[in-house]
């Protein structure tokens, strides 16, 4: 019988980038949580957001998740009980953020309990997964922007990603193009929109962008708005990809059902943790869906060891919790040569620090 939860607590840690995304965004917040089991197991989990809600979604953890969780059985198996206990303040988003941080925790304690690493209490199938190249890079330059493709080329990654939606077109295809004659033919090139389209700009972006051989369109549109994503579909061959911001395992079904998207990409707390992020992930291979977890390769690549399927694991430049100094000792999951390898370590393989100086 699994021993209940005796003690859990939160914490909010800032996390600096330093690469910042944007003038308004240079840092994330990650959300500590600890739980103790009445054997004296413990684990760490933690949930994320890189620039809005950090507070409210502490004040849900603290409020509501942990208590209903004190007292039950400390296994991620009682996350639909969860879920069901906070939804009706939304069925995803603060709900499903807050929820990851106590599964992760719970995830974390199970494998140190049986002194496992995630991906092998999970069932490992790969040593390696490939990687590749990320960055929020819309504010570079275009000297900066093909610096850091040349960057990406010298690290042996076979596939980059960048963000468009610059004020014109033209000056879109001209980073695109630039980007391209940097990292050559042979490596695939994703494009990133981050929901700046309406559909028709979406349709003659995504045409246009073809030119430069682009292996996805990412968040074209608004990210809930299915409809717009079936229309765009009708007027594009190239791939849609989409998935960050979407909180739940009903909108992965729903688009996938609508066959608006060809390439999902759940972020692991967004979806409410590992319990859910499998789910998503068993729905799209059954849907014959490609799958590409969304940022945190820390936690991430761990997921992608134990899926059958090669799954590509984007690594944002200088965004990783151990090189911004939130850690108290590397992951031991690592990239190098365009590949994440590692995952050794029992749990999750890292705790954080209590601040960051």
């Amino acid at each position: 019988m699994t021993a209940p939860v005796a003690h859990a607590s939160a914490r909010r840690l800032r996390v600096p980038l330093s690469r910042p995304w944007g003038p308004d965004v240079s840092e994330v917040s990650v959300i500590v949580v600890d739980v103790q089991d009445s054997d004296g197991a413990s684990g760490q989990g933690f949930a994320w957001t890189p620039s809005i809600g950090a507070r409210a979604v502490l004040a849900m953890i603290e409020d509501h998740v942990l208590p209903h969780a004190v007292g039950r059985p400390a296994s991620p198996d009682a996350w639909t009980d969860g879920w069901e206990h906070v939804h009706e303040a939304g069925g995803g988003g603060v709900t499903t953020i807050a929820l990851a941080g106590l599964d992760l925790a719970l995830w974390d304690l199970r494998c140190r309990r049986e002194s496992m690493p995630l991906a092998d209490a999970l069932g490992r199938r790969h040593d390696t997964q490939p990687a590749y190249g990320s960055g929020v890079n819309l504010h570079y330059s275009l000297h900066e922007l093909v610096s850091q493709a040349k960057r990406w080329v010298e690290a042996g990654f076979g596939a980059v990603k960048v963000k468009v939606g610059r004020p014109t077109l033209a000056e879109d295809l001209e980073r695109l193009r630039a980007v391209r004659d940097v990292i050559g033919p042979e490596r695939s090139l994703m494009v990133d929109a981050n929901q700046r389209w309406d559909v028709d700009t979406a349709a003659v972006a995504a045409n246009a962008m073809a030119e430069v051989g682009i292996a996805w369109l990412e968040e074209p549109l608004r990210a809930d708005d299915l409809a717009g994503h079936v229309a765009l579909k009708a007027r594009t061959s190239v791939p849609i990809a989409l998935g960050e911001n979407l909180h739940t395992l009903h909108r992965f079904r729903d688009f996938i059902a609508a066959g608006a998207v060809d390439v999902v990409q759940p972020n692991v707390i967004r979806v409410g943790g590992i319990t859910p992020f499998l789910d998503v992930a068993a729905l799209a291979r059954d849907a014959g869906v490609a799958l590409a977890p969304h940022l945190l390769p820390e936690i991430s690549a761990q997921l992608a060891f134990a899926l059958p399927e090669r799954t590509w694991v984007e690594d944002v430049e200088g965004a990783g919790f151990w090189q911004s100094g939130a850690l108290k000792a590397p992951t031991g999951v690592t990239i190098a040569d365009g590949r994440v390898s590692g995952g050794r370590r029992a749990g999750l393989g890292f705790e954080f620090k209590e601040e960051i100086s």
